[in-house]
């Protein structure tokens, strides 16, 4: 009989970001150095690429891989699309400004400098080599639906008075 196995393994959670590059090997240590990542596993694939990598940030898990137009034509990288992105990584760390910066000198552009939000973050947002947004932030304030509801109305009538 077959040992029972969870449905989420041993540290996972039940969503897992996977992302798809043009060079996985950089990117992995360009994730080492930005953001601490570890590498918790890297298969290789057809032509000396990676298949399948997956790190860890903290206490999430992140899968990574190259693009693999023989077996996956479909499934590319940021680089192939023209800089297309269809979504974002939201990275919450203790200091912000510390990580923006250093995934800065590591080689990300600025999209969104790091300031406080109205919705109680301190936050910034970069692209990496690779052509993925990062979100970063550090939780300042427990905000209420209302609290925060009234503060977006201040920062829209903030940015209305400034056009």
């Amino acid at each position: 009989m077959a040992k029972a196995v969870k449905p989420v393994p041993e540290g996972f959670h039940t969503v897992t970001p996977y992302l798809v590059v043009r060079d996985a090997r950089r990117a992995l240590e360009f994730y080492k150095k930005a953001f601490g990542a570890e590498t918790k596993l890297s298969m290789p694939g057809p032509g000396g690429r990676i298949m399948h990598a997956e790190i860890r940030i903290g206490d999430s898990a992140v899968f990574v891989s190259d693009e693999i137009p023989d077996m996956a034509p479909q499934i590319k990288a940021p680089e192939s699309t023209g800089g297309i992105v269809t979504g974002s990584i939201f990275l919450y760390v203790p200091d912000v400004d510390a990580v923006f910066k250093r995934a800065v000198g590591a080689g990300a552009n600025v999209i969104m400098p790091v300031s406080d939000q109205f919705w109680g973050d301190r936050f910034g947002k970069v692209s990496d080599p690779f052509g993925h947004h990062w979100g970063i932030a550090t939780h300042k304030e427990d905000l209420s639906p209302q609290e925060i509801d009234k503060r977006r109305a201040e920062f829209e009538k903030k940015m209305a008075q400034q056009k």
